[in-house]
């Protein structure tokens, strides 16, 4: 059998063309150079994109992919193979309504433009709340045969509105009701994408949507059991009367605490915050409460020890409490017996009592008298509350803020204290310049008056609470008249003062007088 020739009669030329004799040393190095600095160029590709990967921010990566995506759409060659993700509104079997529809319905809304958009549908539906009354929601959402754009990440996600007729059983014909559903469309190459962030995003998102629009509601416990009731406190951080840098500090630390859900858990940690609200009754405590609560659109538990008999009962209120929710214990210096106040020789006042509510805060006659609560012939005890807050039942939820209010801190056990337990401690003091010119914007729209700087030099001389000057802009609607009344409480507050100072003055020199004699005698 013929073999065939490993070389062809050219092979002889062809190697003779490459030696260096006739000039092939030269092509043959130019090969070589041509490999070598594409092995170069290709190793410092990989080596800035490691680079760009640790160095650069997440944002400035997203917006190059971004650039990149919409560069390979306008000038790229043909078209990229496209994935779609079917969202519809109920499946045949198993679950009988998708809350993703609802969820995605509720993300696009906030997509869609209404000005480049032919056909919209705009819902409207009433909610009727557990106490009888209701609301209004309105929602603006796609017809079926619309779409828009959404970019994530630097990804562009196409949204479609679909709208199929019923399944056709048994080729009888006729398709039932016409159902709608949602329909995700992207490039196939970022289907992780889709799956593992964008989705979640949409749910999330969707998430605090509702927690936004809800009306908010305060719960109260009776024996074992909450009993709740619509919540419409309209205090908000902007409407607050206390100093500005101290607001801004409370709603920074809430913003932190609401992103660090991962971070919580990474260092393993119950994902909770504790606050503990003090300083002389009228200064806003519980003012605060509601404006937190307003910002975060959780729902309250305002919790009244006096209600539980057994650390077991109180066990069973906590855990049936839910996320995203904020717990109130008012007036945390009268609920348990206060061992520190026993120790200095303070006196139980046995006709002494008081609630939970908020009427602590509304009078500040005997802000100075020492109330010292009685023993609780009760079961409960504070190392059962301290389980809760900072032991091994905390962990049953998440997301949870603890609001302690007092008017004596000095009298809390030090237990209560330590971080971990109450994380930030916030003085609620008298009420300052800011916290008027608040208050004056609030009720009277009004940033200027010939009178503010009168009103200020006597806020300064005296100690007024945001809640006596609020009483005072009460008295009348005309702004005018109303800051006169205040002006003229704040210098009989100021009188008094100074009569009250000098006769303890006087007081002091009668007795050093005495002294002197009964020396001398």
């Amino acid at each position: 059998m013929d073999h065939l020739p490993l070389t062809s009669p050219a092979a002889p030329a062809v190697a003779a063309s490459l030696l260096p004799s006739q000039g092939g040393g030269r092509v043959l190095d130019a090969y070589k150079t041509a490999l070598a600095t594409a092995a170069s160029a290709a190793a410092y590709a990989v080596m800035a994109r490691s680079m760009a990967r640790e160095l650069l921010p997440d944002e400035l990566r997203a917006a190059a992919r971004w650039c990149a995506v919409f560069a390979r759409a306008r000038f790229g060659r043909g078209e990229k193979e496209r994935h779609t993700i079917v969202i519809r509104h109920q499946f045949d079997t198993g679950y009988s309504e998708n809350h993703l529809f609802d969820a995605a319905r509720a993300y696009v809304a906030t997509r869609i433009d209404p000005r480049a958009m032919r056909r919209l549908c705009l819902a409207r539906s009433r909610t009727k709340e557990p106490d009888g009354s209701g609301r209004w929601n309105t929602l603006l959402c796609m017809e079926p045969g619309g779409s828009t754009v959404d970019v994530f990440g630097g990804v562009e996600f196409t949204w479609n509105c679909v709208e199929t007729g019923g399944d056709d059983k048994k080729g009888k014909g006729g398709g039932g009701r016409p159902r709608e559903s949602l329909e995700v469309s992207f490039d196939a190459e970022h289907t992780e994408t889709a799956l593992e962030r964008y989705i979640p995003f949409v749910m999330s998102t969707a998430e605090q949507l509702q927690l936004r629009d809800r009306a908010l509601r305060i719960f109260m416990n009776e024996g074992r059991s909450w009993h709740g009731i619509n919540h419409h406190h309209p205090a908000t951080f902007d409407t607050l009367a206390m100093d500005p840098v101290l607001k801004q500090s409370v709603v920074d630390d809430l913003d932190r605490f609401l992103k660090r859900r991962d971070y919580y858990r990474r260092i393993g940690k119950a994902w909770k915050r504790g606050y503990l609200l003090y300083g002389p009754p009228g200064t806003g405590k519980s003012s605060l409460v509601a404006a937190m609560a307003n910002y975060l659109r959780f729902n309250l538990y305002d919790l009244d020890l006096s209600e539980v008999r057994l650390n077991s009962a109180l066990q069973k209120l906590l855990i049936h409490m839910p996320n995203k929710s904020v717990l109130v214990i008012e007036d945390i210096d009268c609920c348990f017996d206060n061992a520190a106040a026993s120790r200095n020789g303070l006196d139980m006042d046995p006709n002494y009592s008081s609630g939970s509510g908020s009427g602590s805060d509304s009078s500040d006659e005997n802000w100075a008298q020492p109330r010292v609560a009685p023993p609780k012939a009760r079961g409960i005890t504070l190392s059962g509350l301290l389980n809760f807050i900072d032991g091994l039942w905390s962990t049953c939820g998440e997301e949870r803020i603890i609001v302690f209010t007092t008017n004596y801190k000095d009298r809390l056990d030090s237990a209560l204290l330590r971080p971990g337990r109450m994380d930030m401690h916030v003085y609620m003091g008298y009420c300052g310049w800011e916290a008027f010119k608040t208050l004056a914007r609030n009720y009277f729209l009004v940033d200027d008056h010939k009178m503010f700087p009168e009103i200020q030099e006597l806020l300064s001389a005296v100690e007024v609470t945001p809640a006596e000057v609020s009483e005072m802009l009460l008295r009348s609607e005309n702004g005018d008249v109303a800051l006169g009344i205040l002006a003229e409480f704040l210098r009989e507050k100021r009188r008094r003062g100074r009569k009250e100072t000098k006769e303890e003055k006087d007081a002091t020199e009668d007795k050093d007088e005495e002294e002197v004699a009964e020396k001398a005698a």
